[in-house]
Order: structure tokens, then sequence, then C-alpha cells
């Protein structure tokens, strides 16, 4: 028998899926699970949902999740792309108003605050078409509640390139790293997954690169600082927060204050622990890696069922929790044929580390 490729770390399955395919998890300071699923085309019965006792239920309920013409796009969920657990009783939830990759539906793409003891929502946040433009994708999202007089919330735009800023307070939003290197696509990024070149690839034979803009975030514990990467890149970037929202910094200005923190492969999702480690998927490697505060990277899981880490989430049990959902095995990527295997998965693995803190 000749020798073969190692693999290690121990992921633990936490729930499966044999419906929709899911992208978002987090995991709220009482050990609340919630996953969302955006409209790809699949059957999408409820685009956020909450796994109670191992049963997957619409959160916070089926009506919020249902959008037709007689409804308004800002009244309910449309297409959510990520939720995020603030560690702090709120559920934020990021509405793409994008199915499909669609032109944002006016009002639909929205940030939404939810009260995780009334389960009821706070506070929905829209956006100006100077914020949101026609091809945005509203991706991730991180919250800070440690400057402005209500926080602010850092969101990638994978679809335009760039970071857009939300202050809680009053709604006000605006956009910075415009188009900039950092936040878009990297051009002779190649990705292969499984052994093959990743391409949109459609029906009709025509073949496309795989062009992502930013995608992946994750602050620093004490706030000041922003990482981020384009999907498709295998760079990470950072910037100071306080300088990221200084508008008085003019756009051409602000690209000297990104900084080039290396490569740490191709990822989607992204986290950090209250140490400052950062934990960012490889779908390149079926992979996760972790990079030190220092910049030292580790890879702690390689294992061949790790099919597309999506997003991350650190729960109050010191687990690492991963959405797997074989994206790259969608119809888009093989000439119309989706190649996808159910069930897609929520895993975890032992980290020993608490999230970063939010306040």
């Amino acid at each position: 028998m000749l020798p073969s490729e190692k693999f290690f770390g121990q992921l633990e399955v936490v729930h499966t899926f044999s419906g929709a395919m899911p992208t978002g998890v987090t995991i709220s300071e009482t050990g609340r699970m919630f996953v969302c699923f955006p409209k790809w085309g699949d059957d999408v019965p409820f685009t956020v949902g909450e796994i109670v006792n191992g049963t997957l239920k619409a959160y916070p309920n089926l009506e919020v999740n249902t959008s037709n013409d007689k409804v308004q796009p800002s009244a309910t969920f449309i297409s959510v792309q990520s939720v995020v657990a603030d560690g702090r009783g709120t559920l934020w939830v990021l509405d793409t108003g994008s199915p499909n990759f669609s032109k944002p539906m006016k009002g639909g793409a929205k940030l939404v605050a939810i009260d995780l003891k009334s389960n009821k929502i706070k506070r929905s946040y829209t956006f100006q078409p100077n914020v949101v433009l026609d091809k945005t994708y509203l991706n991730d999202v991180r919250i800070d509640y440690r400057v402005g007089k209500a926080g602010y919330a850092y969101i990638t735009d994978s679809g335009s390139a760039g970071i857009i800023i939300v202050d809680l307070e009053n709604g006000r939003a605006f956009r910075r790293l415009d188009g900039a290197k950092s936040t878009s696509p990297d051009p002779y990024f190649v990705p292969k997954v499984e052994g093959v070149l990743l391409m949109d690839r459609s029906k009709d034979g025509k073949t496309e690169p795989l062009q992502m803009a930013s995608d992946g975030i994750a602050i620093s514990p004490d706030g000041r600082k922003l990482f981020f990467c384009p999907l498709s890149s295998r760079h990470l970037f950072a910037i100071s927060t306080e300088v990221l929202r200084d508008q008085r910094i003019l756009d051409h200005e602000l690209l000297y204050h990104v900084e080039y923190w290396g490569e740490k492969g191709a990822s989607d999702g992204m986290i950090t622990d209250a140490r400052g480690n950062i934990y960012a998927g490889d779908y390149e490697h079926n992979a996760i890696r972790k990079i030190r505060p220092n910049g030292e990277i580790e890879t702690i899981v390689h294992t061949p069922t790790l099919l597309w880490p999506d997003t991350l989430s650190i729960g109050p049990d010191q687990y690492l929790y991963v959405i797997v959902n074989q994206l790259h095995r969608q119809a888009r990527f093989h000439y119309g044929k989706d190649l996808r295997e159910k069930p897609y998965a929520l895993v975890r693995i032992k980290i020993g580390q608490n999230p970063a803190p939010t306040s």
C-alpha cells in the first residue's frame, strides 16, 4: 500500500441539513444556535432558522420569513446571507435583498436586530442607493459597541468590492475601501477545490473566473482592528477601525492605512477569539487555519469531509462551529449540473477559547 495524505483534527457533527444549503451559523451567549439559508436556487422555506432540540425551525417565525408581492421588502427577510449573535442578547441578521444574486431590492437589503429574550425585531437598518449599489451583495457583519453612542457595524460587500460602515445610533451608513485592491478579487487567483479548477461554468458552456470580492471579516478583541479578505483571494488584510470610520481621511489616502498580513489560504468565513487568534477556513484544502496575533499560522483541521468551510462561529462552550456546505459543487460551477451530496453539516471542534467580546 502506498503512503497517503495525512488528515487531522477532531470534528464533531452537531446537525445535518437535508433541505436547502446553509451558509451562516452563530451561537448566542446562552448557546442558542441560529443558521441562515440564502435563496440561491434551492427550495428555501425560511431563510433564518434556529436549531431547537435537534429540530430546525423558522426564526423568529415563519411570517417574518415569508416574502411576497403584498409585503414591503423591508418588512420581511428576503435572502439572508449571515446571522451574528453579539453576546449581549441580540441576533443581527444581514439580509442581502438579492435572491440569486439579483440587483438588491429597494428596502430589501438590510441589517436587522432581533432581541433574543422577546424574539422580536428591535430595529431594521436599510441603506441608501449610494451605499448599497446595483451589484452589492451584503456578505458578513461584525458589531462593536465600544465606539459611538450605540456602536457600529462593519459589513463586507462581495458584489461591489468594499466595506460598509453603519452607525447603529442613527443608521447613517457609508462605504470605505470601495474598489480597493484589498477588497477586490485577486486577478491572478485561480482556485482549485477537490483538485479541480473552480470557475463559473454555465449551461451553454461559457466559463468565467470566480470573481467574488470582500467576504470574510473579523474584528480584534479590543475592537481596534478589522481583518478582511476577498473570497477570490488567499490574502489577509487589516485596517484600524478608527481610521476606517474617519471620513476626513479621503478614500485614496485610506489605502495607505491597509495592512497586509500575508497568505492564509482561500477563505470564506473568519472569526476571532478573545485572545486575538483569527480562525479562517481554507476551502482549497478542506482545512481550518488559526492565525495568531503575531502572524504565525497553524492548520488545526484538515479532513476530506470539510467540503467548503463557510461561516465560523465561536460558542460560549469554547467550540469553533463551522458550516460545511459544498458550495463549490453548485450547478453554477459545473455547466448546470448540481454535484452537491446531502446532507450539509454544522460541525464543531474544541478550541478552548471564548469568542471575542463586542463591548
